[in-house]
C-alpha cells in the first residue's frame, strides 16, 4: 500500500491537493482512501460531497474518512473509567457522563494518527491519502509516536515491567506499594498501539508531499519543512507547487513581479525536489471536474527507504561516523548535544532525541561537521568500555 500525507503552509491549499490526489488515485482504478481532520470539512467542501465521522463513499473507488475526535475522546475515557472503577469508588469519585465530555486539545491529532494506522492494518485499500494539518502542527503530529514511547520508557522501563509477577513479593520486601497490574497492561497496550503508527510511517511506502505556493514566504516554509521532515527521517516524495499563474501575461503588467518570484522559487525548487506544477484555475476549486483539471498525481518519484542515520567505519583510525542527512541545515542553526545513551540534535526549530546503537554507547563523541546537508558526528571508543585486543 501507498501512503502520501501532505501537509504544507497554512492557506497553501494543500486540502484541495489531497483531495485531487486521491481522485485521480481512485481513477486510475486504485481502492484508495481519503483522511481528514479539519472540523470545518474542507475536504467535503473540495469534493462537493459532505464528509461524516465514518468512512463513505466520495466517488467510484474513492472513500472519505474525518475522524470523529469527539466519540474516540468519550469511547477512551469511558475505557479509562471502567479499568479504575475499584479505584474511583474507593475514592467515592462521581463518573463522568459520556455525552457531558467535550474533546480535549490534542484528541483531534490522536484520532487522525488512530485513522491512519488502523486504515494501513486493515489493508483493504491501494492508495492511503491523509490531509495533514499545516506544517508545523504535522511536524509535531509525525514525532507525537516516538516520542510518547520514549515518554513510557522512561516511566516504566521494560524491565521494571518485567518483574510484574513478582510485584505482591516485592512490594512486601521493600515496604513500599508496586504499580497496579492495571498500569504495567495499560502501558503494554499503548506502546504496542504507538509501535504500530511508528511503523506505517517508517514503512518504505509511506512518504510526505509537501503543496506550496511558489514565492519568498513559500521558499521558506518548504526549506523548514524539509529540514523538519529530514530530522524525523520521512522522505518527501514530490513538492507540489500551487495556483502557478500563466507565463502568457504582458510583462509590464502588474503579475510582473510575482511571475518573477514565481519563476525564481520554482528554478530553486528544482534544483533539489522533484516539482509538480498545478496551475492556478482563477477561482476555488469545487467538485470533480475542478479537482480533475489540477492533475495532481497520486504517484511520485520512487526513492530508496529512508536510512536515519547511518553508521560507518572509518578503517584509518577505527572512528565510528554517525551520518545523519539535514538537507537545508544551517551550521549556526545546529546544535548536539550527548546526554547518557542518548543523543539530542536541534536543527532550527526542531529536536529530536535518538537512543545510540549499543557500539556507540561504548564510545565518546569527538567531533562533528555538517557538510553538503549531513552530519557527520564522530565517535571514538572509550578504552574503558572496549574489550582490548589481544
Amino acid at each position: 500500500m501507498r501512503t502520501l500525507l501532505i501537509t504544507g503552509p497554512g492557506g497553501s491549499g494543500r486540502t484541495t491537493v489531497a483531495a485531487a490526489t486521491a481522485l485521480a488515485a481512485a481513477r486510475a482504478g486504485h481502492r484508495t482512501l481519503l483522511i481528514g481532520s479539519d472540523r470545518d470539512d474542507t475536504l467535503g467542501a473540495a469534493l462537493g460531497v459532505p464528509t461524516g465521522g465514518t468512512p463513505a463513499p466520495a466517488a467510484p473507488g474513492l472513500t472519505v474518512w474525518r475522524p470523529d475526535a469527539a466519540r474516540g475522546f468519550r469511547d477512551d475515557l469511558a475505557g479509562l473509567q471502567e479499568r479504575a472503577a475499584s479505584a474511583l469508588d474507593l475514592l467515592g469519585a462521581a463518573r463522568l457522563d459520556p455525552e457531558e465530555l467535550t474533546p480535549l486539545p490534542g484528541a483531534g491529532e490522536l484520532a487522525l494518527l488512530r485513522a491512519l494506522r488502523d486504515a494501513a492494518l486493515a489493508e483493504a485499500h491501494d492508495v492511503l491519502v491523509v490531509d495533514l494539518p499545516p506544517v508545523p502542527e504535522a511536524l509535531a503530529l509525525l514525532a507525537l509516536p516516538e516520542e510518547l514511547r520514549r515518554y513510557l520508557r522512561r516511566l516504566l522501563p521494560p524491565e521494571r515491567q518485567a518483574a510484574r509477577a513478582l510485584r505482591p513479593v516485592l512490594g512486601r520486601l521493600a515496604g513500599v506499594p508496586m504499580p497496579a497490574e492495571g498500569l504495567y497492561e495499560t502501558t503494554a497496550r499503548w506502546d504496542r498501539e504507538l509501535a504500530a503508527t511508528e511503523a506505517v510511517l517508517a514503512d518504505p511506502g509511506t512518504v510526505v508531499r509537501l503543496v506550496a505556493e511558489p514565492g519568498p514566504a513559500g521558499a521558506d516554509a518548504v526549506r523548514a519543512a524539509g529540514l523538519g521532515l529530514a530530522l524525523r527521517g520521512l522522505r518527501t516524495d514530490l513538492l507540489v507547487a500551487n495556483r502557478v499563474l500563466p507565463e502568457d501575461v504582458p510583462a509590464d503588467g502588474w503579475l510582473a513581479g510575482p511571475l518573477a518570484q514565481q519563476r525564481k522559487t520554482l528554478d530553486e525548487w528544482r534544483e533539489t525536489h522533484p516539482v509538480h506544477p498545478v496551475a492556478h484555475l482563477g477561482r476555488d476549486p469545487r467538485g470533480e471536474d475542478d479537482l480533475a483539471a489540477l492533475a495532481a498525481p497520486h504517484t511520485g518519484p520512487d526513492g530508496p527507504p529512508v536510512a536515519w542515520p547511518v553508521t560507518d567505519r572509518l578503517a584509518a583510525d577505527g572512528v565510528l561516523v554517525w551520518h545523519i542527512p539535514l538537507p537545508g541545515a544551517l551550521r549556526e542553526e545546529l546544535d548536539l548535544v550527548r546526554r547518557g545513551d542518548e543523543l539530542v540534535v536541534t536543527a532550527g526549530p526542531f529536536r529530536r532525541i535518538v537512543p545510540l546503537p549499543s557500539a556507540l554507547r561504548r564510545c565518546t563523541v569527538e567531533g562533528a561537521a555538517l557538510r553538503e546537508g549531513t552530519l557527520a558526528v564522530r565517535f571514538a571508543p572509550d578504552p574503558r568500555l572496549w574489550p582490548r585486543g589481544r
